[in-house]
C-alpha cells in the first residue's frame, strides 16, 4: 500500500495504524508531534484506532525549541 508522508511515497504494505506509521519511522510519541491525515488533524489518542489506506497523505509536524 502506498501513502505519502510530509509529500514522500512511502510503501507501508506492513503497516495498518497510525502509530505503527510514526513508530516506523522513529518518532518520539510523547510529545511534541502533531499529525494529519488528509488534511484532518488525528488527536493522539485516536492514532492507533486510525487505519492507514492507500494514498493516504499524512502531515507531521514536530515542534522545535529555538528563537
Amino acid at each position: 500500500m502506498l501513502i505519502f508522508v510530509n509529500n514522500e511515497k512511502r510503501d507501508v504494505s506492513n503497516l495498518k495504524t497510525l502509530v505503527e506509521l510514526l513508530e516506523s519511522i522513529n518518532l518520539n510519541l510523547s510529545k511534541g508531534i502533531a499529525v494529519a491525515v488528509n488534511n484532518q488533524v488525528v488527536a493522539k489518542g485516536e492514532w492507533s484506532k486510525a487505519l492507514l489506506k492507500e494514498n493516504d497523505k499524512i502531515t507531521i509536524i514536530r515542534a522545535t525549541q529555538g528563537g
